[in-house]
């Protein structure tokens, strides 16, 4: 079924054959579109498996899978947009726990979602590996109570 005007509205990335890869940190690349069931609790779930950023202090590459999952209210993110957004963080110096608190809060800044969590599955570097978890729910509602729940079994789930 095509898209309507508005709904195409603010989306400049999908269908273009002229995607331009930036190499350094871009969340303004980052586009939404209107959720058509905000009324609904469901949950988007992003998987990205070639994410990689480098170690602030070796500038040596980290590998992970990014693991994103979230219920829109009125906004969601344009995934073409969200992978392009991924993929600035490919020259970008941070600690894997700093990667997945920039990236939830990008998005919340972007969508005001009612709940969201990211999660980084870091290849292992010295014979360590990293998952850091991080999540929000809007204050003062239900998802509020749903992040602390998800964050301490998430504790377990490691």
């Amino acid at each position: 079924m095509p898209r309507t005007t508005e709904e195409k509205k603010g989306l400049s990335l999908l269908g273009n054959k002229n995607t331009v890869y930036r190499d350094t940190y871009a969340p303004d690349v980052l586009e939404t579109f209107i959720n058509k069931h905000p009324e609904n609790d469901y949950m988007v779930t992003f998987n990205c498996p070639e994410f990689t950023s480098l170690c602030p202090i070796t500038g040596q590459p980290d590998f992970a899978e990014i693991r994103i999952n979230y219920i829109p209210d009125m906004k969601m993110v344009e995934s073409k947009s969200l992978k392009l957004y991924l993929f600035s963080f490919r020259n970008r110096g941070d600690f894997h726990e700093d990667c997945v608190n920039i990236i939830m809060k990008d998005l919340i800044k972007l969508m005001d979602p009612k709940y969201i969590e990211v999660k980084g599955i870091f290849t292992p570097r010295g014979g360590i590996s990293i998952y850091p978890f991080a999540n929000y729910g809007r204050k003062g509602t239900k998802y509020e109570r749903i992040a602390e729940e998800r964050l301490f079994n998430s504790l377990l789930m490691n």
